[in-house]
Order: structure tokens, then C-alpha cells, then sequence
């Protein structure tokens, strides 16, 4: 795409006369001259019964098709922050195919000064203009934001949650008919839960009768403005709140283990950890970790994967300010092939505009500080401190190996070497890394050892990748790592020292040749990998109340948080940010039914 291509996503935003933002795209304005926020408190808050219908909830889930430039969710998150129960959560799905940038978006809520203190944090966690499912934490509110940048019914379909409210925001049905198809507003009832409400400034005929087909009563309410009707629906049945929480317990304390503890926190649930070794004892305990994405030139759902992977971990850790050691990483070419490949990932939406870009043999020299090949810069990549991570993330860790699980009254029972209980949970998530299939038998992972070398002194700018890898600690640089299947040894090898140095020197040779000489420092860890090279996250089948996160290889730090978000949600019964068809290729079930399908006639 060249600089004078338009985005794909772009809205060709218009600003009038009026000071007002216009989409070029359906020829409509994004709120009311009259009074946008007005409206908007008019026809959405006070037409989905809000604040009354959150009062004495502990979750609320509030859907909305049309994100706009953010207007809407302002004056939500106001409302709830005046309004909300001590405790109590609130989750947003919202959909936007053409997003807005952060500047158009600060100019139009601008207008609405009394709005600065919610839209602050907001604007301050604008999504990306990429594909996907973005998540914004705005922690202080106890919020929740997923934004699906696609088209509605994609986003739809995608999505898994319930919400007890909808603003049904498109453009006007006649400039944007697409948003308000019957096929849309069926799986808007399909998405909502028990007695949801749904709003929306349109009385149009087909949008009354779509709704009601798609099981919703409808009713006609005064409008704002110069709009003298407005529409409120509502399905039947009782809302009501989940269970209460469930006693959640973590067995590992790697990166796996610490973002579902810090997922599991975050929905409002403090879980048990167990580790024998603490915080990072195991594959995650090196003195610095890479964060990038796995690239994918097939730019299919693996590739979206990672890259909705990657994007959230380096959003989770930008919010860490004492954990980065630098930021930015090359990926060089290391053979005839990667020149395309890479021109189609740089070309490519599955990141940020401009995040991943193509550079030249010049280029990647002028950052490595040495000659080296053409490549990629990662901009958004980052190298971080584990140690100075996992604590905060794990919260206590009981300092106690598990030896074994077992079902004990409809619960779970976590048992010690001796038989002893350790504790009994409604849930037990398993991120003990290549062990992990001592708990989940059915379930083969493959441990693969894997020894990182380090030195003092002589260090790099940013992360640099191309056989092997190399990247800057707080005193010096790590490089490697070897990659031995089948081996779960952890007694460093001064012979994979050298096997690292080899590795170097293919990839910064000028920084290989200063540490040729300098004592090295190292140590082995054992990585958990997959036969189909993905994750397993979710519910292990055959063991009712037991899911898993592991199978994460060397993508833990860059997976490892979102998968983590997403396992706590399906535990919880909330909506998950990873979308449906993402989740199914790391369901754990997924190697059971290939093999069902691989032995039926």
C-alpha cells in the first residue's frame, strides 16, 4: 500500500462547517448538531433503563453496533462511574468497521468537557486501526472494553458473549442499510440475555418489524431533538447475575500461570497459585524475554492469532513501566524466501499501520548497529524483565509442588507428593508448562529444552532475530536458544554455550566476535510444545472443572496473556476476547475430533 492509498478501514471522516464530524462513507453525521451527548443520554442510556437496570448487579454487559467516535460509551462510562455498585464490573462489545483515528476522536469529545474524566482514559487506550478484537482495561472504572473492528455481522458471529443492553447505533438505515439487515438484528437477540433492552434513534418501519421478528417487543418513545420518536425493545425473561465467584486455583507460576492469575483478578476473582519453584522457577525465569509476533505470511487465523496475541501482551506490559529493557525488534531475512514473505506480512492488516515495516540491508544495519540483512522492524515489540513481571502478576504463590488432581464432591481436589490436600476449588487451571499432561494425560505435549547464554557489557539497541535471536538485559545481551526435542534436562551445557555463539554469529556476527571471549552465563529451560505448533487453552475434555493454558513453545510472554483472559472468561461464563473461530484453534477438544474425523468412513 502506497502513503497516498486510502485505508482500507479508513471513514474518510469529514469536519464541517459546524466543527461536526460526517462519515464521507454513508454521507451521515456521527451525532447531533443539536446536542450529541444529550441524545445520546436521551435515546441510549435512559432507552436501555440504565442506570436502574445495573442497580445491585455485579456484572453488566452492554452491547453496541456502532462505535463511532466514541461518544456513546463516554457518556456510559460516566453514568457508571456515578452510578455503579462497589465492586461491580461492567463489559462492552462494540462494533466498528471504520474506525476513527485517536485525533479525530479527541477533537470530536472535545466538545463535552464534563466528559474529560472517562474520556481521558479512553482516549488514552484508543484500539488500533487494525482487523480483529481489541481489548481497552480502563481498571479504575471497572471496565471492560472489546471493540470488533469488521463488519457487523462478522463481529456478530464472532462473538460469544450476552449483553443486557444495546445501543443500536449505525447510520441511518437508509444511508447504511447493511447494519440493520434482519439477518444483524437476529443474532443481536441471539448475543442478548435474559430480558435484555436495546435502543436505537430510528423508528423505520424495517427496523420495528426486524426487531420484533427477531423476538424483541418494540415501543415508540419521544425522541430529542428535532427526532420526535425513538425506538426501545426488549426481550422477554429475567435478567439476572452469574453464580458467585468460584474458588479458582493456579498450578505453575510461569507466564502462563501469572496471566491467568492476573485475568482471573481482574474479572473479580482472587485464585489460589501453587508453584514449588515461585514466580518464573521454570522456562519463564530467563533474564530477559522477547515479546513478538509469530509471523504468518499465510495471513490466515493463525497468523491473526498472534497478532491479536502479540498486541494485547505489549498493551498488558506498556501498563508495567519498570518491566521493559527496550523496545522495538528486527526480523532479518535468513534465507531466499523471506523477501516475499516479508513484503506480504509488511503489506498486510493484521497490525497497526506502519507498526511492521520493510527495511532495507541499510536500514536493519543503521539499528542493529552492525551490518546485517534486509528485514522487519516490530516496532511494537519490546524486551521485558520477567522477574520483574511474574510477582506482581502471580500475587502469593503457595511454594508447594501438586503432584496430582482429583474430583472430590463435585469439586476439585489439588494433592501434594504425600496425598495431603493443598486445596479444593471449583476450578483448576493448569499452566505448569511442559508438565502439564501429568494433570491432562489425554492431552501430549512435548517438552523441548531449551539453553539461553548471556554476557555483561556488550549489549544491543533493540531485539534482533534471524536464526537464532539476540536481545539486550539490564547489564549485557541474551542470545540463543538451542531447540532440543524430547529432553528435560536443566543442567546447562558449556557445549550449547557454544551452539548460542554459532547462532550469533549468524545473525550479529560483530557482536558474536566481542563475546567470543567473554565469560558466559546460562541456563536451560524446558518449552511445552503442541504436534500442531498451537496453544491449548481452554476446558480439558473428560474432567469437568479442569481447563489448561500450556502448549505456548517460545511465544509464551507474547500468547500467554490473552489466552490467559480468554481461559478465565469461559471458566467464568463471560465474554471471552478471543473471537470464536480464534478460540477454536487452541480448544484443547481440537485434537480428540481430528482424530474422530480422521477414523469415521
Amino acid at each position: 500500500m502506497t502513503p497516498d492509498q486510502p485505508l482500507p478501514l479508513d471513514p474518510e471522516l469529514v469536519w464541517g462547517d459546524d466543527g461536526l464530524p460526517r462519515s464521507g462513507r454513508f454521507g451521515d453525521v456521527y451525532f447531533s448538531s443539536d446536542d450529541g451527548l444529550a441524545e445520546t443520554r436521551a435515546v441510549f442510556l435512559a432507552g436501555c433503563g440504565l442506570p436502574e437496570a445495573w442497580a445491585g448487579r455485579r456484572r453488566f454487559v452492554v452491547g453496541e453496533l456502532g462505535f463511532g467516535a466514541g461518544l456513546n460509551i463516554a457518556a456510559l462510562l460516566q453514568l457508571w462511574s456515578l452510578t455503579r455498585q462497589p465492586g461491580a464490573r461492567l463489559q462492552i462489545f462494540s462494533v466498528e468497521a471504520f474506525p476513527v483515528s485517536r485525533e479525530d476522536a479527541v477533537r470530536a469529545l472535545d466538545r463535552w468537557p464534563e466528559l474529560a474524566a472517562v474520556a481521558g482514559p479512553l482516549l488514552a487506550r484508543w484500539p488500533r486501526r487494525a482487523p480483529g478484537f481489541h481489548r481497552l482495561d480502563l481498571p479504575d472504572l471497572g471496565v471492560t472494553l472489546d471493540l470488533a473492528v469488521m463488519e457487523v455481522e462478522e463481529a456478530l458471529t464472532r462473538w460469544r458473549g450476552k449483553a443486557d443492553a444495546w445501543f443500536l447505533d449505525g447510520f441511518a438505515p437508509a444511508a447504511n442499510p447493511q447494519m440493520w439487515r434482519q439477518e444483524v438484528l437476529d443474532l443481536v437477540a441471539a448475543r442478548s440475555a435474559a430480558g435484555a433492552r436495546a435502543a436505537t434513534f430510528t423508528v423505520a418501519g424495517a427496523v420495528r418489524r426486524g426487531l420484533q421478528v427477531a423476538g424483541f417487543t418494540t415501543e415508540k418513545r419521544p425522541g430529542h431533538g428535532r427526532k420526535r420518536e425513538r425506538l426501545e425493545a426488549r426481550l422477554p425473561g429475567q435478567a439476572r447475575d452469574p453464580a458467585a465467584p468460584p474458588i479458582v486455583a493456579v498450578i505453575g507460576a510461569g507466564i502462563a500461570g501469572a496471566s491467568l492469575a492476573r485475568a482471573f483478578r481482574a474479572l473479580g476473582v482472587e485464585p489460589v497459585v501453587l508453584d514449588g519453584r515461585g514466580p518464573g522457577g521454570g522456562a519463564s525465569g530467563n533474564p530477559a524475554a522477547l515479546v513478538s509476533p509469530r509471523l504468518d505470511a499465510g495471513l490466515g487465523p493463525q497468523a491473526r492469532l498472534h497478532a491479536q496475541g502479540f498486541t494485547r501482551a505489549v498493551d498488558l506490559y506498556g501498563d508495567q513501566p519498570d518491566i521493559a529493557v527496550a523496545r522495538g525488534a528486527l526480523q532479518l531475512e535468513d534465507g531466499p524466501r523471506d523477501g516475499g514473505r516479508f513484503d506480504v506480512i509488511a503489506a498486510a492488516d493484521l497490525f497497526a499501520p506502519d507498526a511492521v515495516v520493510r527495511l532495507d540491508a541499510g536500514g536493519t544495519s543503521a539499528l542493529a548497529g552492525e551490518p546485517v540483512p534486509a528485514g522487519l522492524i516490530l516496532k511494537e515489540a519490546m524486551v521485558i524483565e520477567p522477574a520483574a513481571l511474574l510477582p506482581g502478576w502471580t500475587g502469593p504463590v503457595v511454594r508447594t509442588s501438586v503432584a496430582r488432581i482429583a474430583p472430590r464432591d463435585g469439586r476439585q481436589a489439588v494433592l501434594d507428593d504425600a496425598g495431603q490436600t493443598l486445596c479444593l476449588a471449583d476450578i483448576v487451571c493448569i499452566a505448569a508448562g511442559h508438565a502439564s499432561d501429568a494433570f491432562a494425560p489425554d492431552l501430549t505435549l512435548q517438552p523441548v529444552r531449551g539453553q539461553a547464554s548471556w554476557a555483561r557489557g556488550a549489549g544491543l539497541p533493540l531485539g534482533v532475530s534471524k536464526g537464532g535471536y539476540a536481545i539486550p538485559t539490564r547489564e549485557g545481551v541474551l542470545f540463543g536458544a538451542t531447540f532440543d526435542r524430547d529432553r528435560t534436562d536443566e543442567t546447562p551445557i558449556a557445549g550449547d554455550d557454544a551452539r548460542n555463539l554459532a547462532l550469533l554469529t549468524e545473525t550479529v556476527p560483530a557482536l558474536a566476535a566481542r563475546l567470543a571471549d567473554q565469560p558466559l552465563s546460562s541456563r536451560a529451560g524446558i518449552r511445552a510444545a503442541t504436534r500442531d505448533r498451537l496453544p491449548l487453552a481452554g476446558a480439558v475434555p473428560g474432567q469437568p472443572g479442569v481447563f489448561i493454558l500450556s502448549g505456548l513453545g517460545s511465544r509464551g510472554f507474547s500468547t500467554a496473556p490473552l489466552l490467559a483472559e480468554h481461559v478465565a472468561a469461559v471458566t467464568l461464563g463471560e465474554p471471552s476476547p478471543l473471537p470464536d473461530d480464534l478460540a477454536a484453534l487452541v480448544d484443547p477438544a481440537r485434537f480428540a475430533a481430528r482424530d474422530r474425523r480422521r477414523a469415521s468412513p
